[in-house]
């Protein structure tokens, strides 16, 4: 039994940033600007004002980014957005795209 132990070298153990994602908010003909501002302030965590101008950027410009997270804190924000939006009858879409 061999009790050599492996040494690892700076240049072998290369570590990397997760990959991040951008998520977006779409614009549609339903959503109420209240209902995509509170989202905005609830899974965001953005204030009243920047919310406010997010909302408008997604009514003017067809999307806006709403933040930058790894994987699984966008996937999870993706999900909340799609329920929250089901569960008030509104059609208001996240999507998100690597950066």
């Amino acid at each position: 039994m061999s009790n050599e132990l492996e040494i690892i070298s700076d240049e072998q153990l290369k570590l990397q940033e997760p990959k991040k994602y951008k998520i977006f908010l779409l614009n549609d003909d339903y959503s109420t600007m209240d209902f995509v501002i509170s989202i905005l302030t609830r899974i965001f965590k953005k204030s009243q004002e920047e919310s406010t101008q997010i909302m408008l950027n997604i009514h003017n410009n067809g999307k806006e980014i709403c933040g930058i997270y790894t994987y699984e804190i966008a996937s999870t924000k993706v999900i909340q957005v799609k329920t929250l939006a089901k569960e008030k009858g509104f059609p208001l879409k996240a999507i998100m795209e690597e950066e």
